[in-house]
């Protein structure tokens, strides 16, 4: 039988096997060392920025904390599988989950989870920002129909980023898209 040892959860947190963060009004308060080998950077690097540094672009950051809050508000935690953007630009497959400590005020407080996913799911084509949008929708199952909702699109518009999409990926119809996005290896 083991001793009894005291719970750090300071020491859970800091070495965690995943990437976590503390954040207040999408601030950065305080990240793991996980968090910061997979992003590339340091704690310093991290602490006091805002979320936008992981993204790939402005535009990303803005859309993405906008489609989250309803769906915080309503299930209290969001996950997705999105590109994510490293310290040296490099993009990334990343999935995020996150939970609000305040109900009905998502970005004042969570905790959130980054696994990177960069080696089951190589980036191997340049999209644009709309397509990674598009894209990590599309991973996570939605139709155009929700996407375009999703996004404020219309349906229209969603489809042809999914033919621009399959056109890149050499797809031959939507569930190979989504096969060859997800490009997950053994």
């Amino acid at each position: 039988m083991f001793p009894y040892l005291p719970i750090d959860y300071e020491k859970i947190f800091l070495y965690a096997p995943v990437g976590m963060c503390i954040s207040q009004n999408r601030i950065i308060q305080s990240c793991n060392e996980a968090l910061c080998s997979m992003f590339g950077c340091t704690a310093k690097d991290l602490i006091g920025q805002s979320f936008l540094v992981l993204y790939p672009t402005v535009g990303e950051f803005e859309r993405t904390g906008t489609r989250i809050v309803p769906i915080m508000n309503e299930k209290g935690q969001y996950s997705d599988e999105r590109i994510m953007k490293r310290a040296n630009n490099e993009l990334f497959w990343c999935r995020v989950t996150g939970r609000g400590l305040l109900r009905n005020d998502p970005h004042a407080a969570g905790i959130w989870t980054f696994a990177d996913m960069s080696t089951k799911r190589p980036l191997t084509v340049e999209f644009t920002p709309r397509e990674r949008e598009i894209s990590a929708l599309l991973v996570g199952g939605k139709t155009s129909k929700l996407i375009a909702r999703q996004l404020d699109l219309s349906p229209r518009t969603v489809e042809m980023y999914r033919s621009k999409l399959m056109r890149k990926l050499n797809a031959a119809n939507s569930s190979e898209l989504v096969q060859k996005l997800l490009d997950v290896h053994s």
